[in-house]
């Protein structure tokens, strides 16, 4: 199901950038949303359609961004550290007493 959400989410994100690239660098931006009555190709051209476009495509971006969240968390409920399993093996139960020895001193070199 992520796999499917991640490929979606790569597709909206490409989407997303062709429509905000489209746009005219002079539009009121965010104003449209907020009631402004263009129509859908009036006389002003295609410049309404495109934020309405870029505003339902960055809505679907967020709301498919918090489903992929939601089922990523859903699928790696467990830790790294539940896989960790601790053997005896790693340390011995009691410590061998070893006397440390130390190294054999350098010969010295014979002058014939």
């Amino acid at each position: 199901m992520t796999s499917t959400l991640m490929i979606v989410q790569i597709i909206l994100a490409i989407v997303i950038t062709i429509a905000v690239l489209l746009q005219k660098s002079s539009s009121i931006g965010l104003g449209a949303y907020s009631g402004s009555n263009e129509s859908l190709f009036g006389a002003k051209g295609p410049t309404g359609f495109l934020s309405k476009f870029t505003f339902a495509i960055a809505l679907l971006f967020v709301i498919n961004t918090l489903a992929l969240g939601y089922f990523y968390t859903q699928e790696n409920s467990a830790s790294v550290v539940d896989n960790i399993s601790i053997s005896e093996t790693a340390v011995p139960a009691t410590a061998e007493k070893t006397t440390p020895t130390a190294p054999a001193a350098p010969a010295v070199p014979s002058t014939k």
